[in-house]
């Protein structure tokens, strides 16, 4: 079978989105893609997660025709493949319906970086994109939600903000691998919900400062990060 080990380490992703709670029914996805081939590994549409397997998950190229698979490919396959196309340092894309962050989408609002936990992973606030417009609505709905996340982006780097909350929709998280965006998904799922605590206790709960983001970010990410092993 075509990109035996991409559709497996996709499909593993898949399933512990459902193992960490951040998917419902088949509310999300996951996918993968091998940049050398042009290919992409992705969760086919409305396909139960009990019944997902390895075989199951679909090939795609980057201009989203099927190359493999016997299923359709997840109905959100253009907003994945435009990703991959405007970031090319991603090897990994994730979209989830989880609550917290699903919540904050919802309210059409940046997710403010009010703690360290929070810089540890995005360098600043998690960007909300604009709601989609009628015109864009009758092009092609899920190509413009990529398009929406990259004009979202102009300014940042996609590496230092590995995620986005579509407004009115939902969250997608990305990473250098489909593992590292499930992580992600994990993460931004755990600081909405931080930010939404920390407003119930201060409503007038402000942004932690810049030199502190920078710290904590810094110490994990680039050239001189000190956290872990090495």
């Amino acid at each position: 079978m075509e990109c035996q080990q991409l559709r497996e380490q996709v499909y593993e992703a898949n399933m512990e989105l459902k193992r960490q709670g951040l998917v419902l029914h088949t509310w999300g996805n996951a996918s993968g893609i091998d940049r050398e081939r042009g290919l992409i590994a992705i969760k086919p549409s409305g396909v139960a997660y009990a019944d997902l397997t390895p075989a199951s998950m679909v090939l795609v190229d980057l201009d989203n025709q099927v190359v493999d698979g016997t299923l359709k490919p997840s109905s959100d396959t253009r907003t994945h493949t435009l990703l991959y196309r405007e970031f090319a340092s991603i090897g990994g894309v994730v979209h989830t319906h989880s609550t917290y962050a699903t919540a904050w989408s919802q309210a059409r609002r940046e997710l403010p970086c009010y703690g360290t936990t929070h810089a540890d992973y995005a360098h600043g606030a998690v960007p909300c994109t604009a709601v989609l417009t009628p015109e864009a609505c009758a092009r092609d709905y899920e190509e413009e939600t990529g398009v929406q996340i990259r004009d979202a982006f102009a300014g940042l780097d996609p590496v230092a903000m590995p995620m986005v909350l579509v407004g009115g929709h939902a969250p997608f998280t990305w990473g250098k691998d489909v593992h590292a965006a499930v992580y992600h998904a994990g993460v931004l799922e755990e600081v909405a919900r931080m930010a939404t605590i920390t407003e119930q206790v201060n409503a007038q709960a402000v942004p932690l400062p810049a030199h502190i983001v920078d710290k904590h970010y810094m110490r994990k990410h680039g050239p001189a990060a000190s956290y872990g092993q090495g």
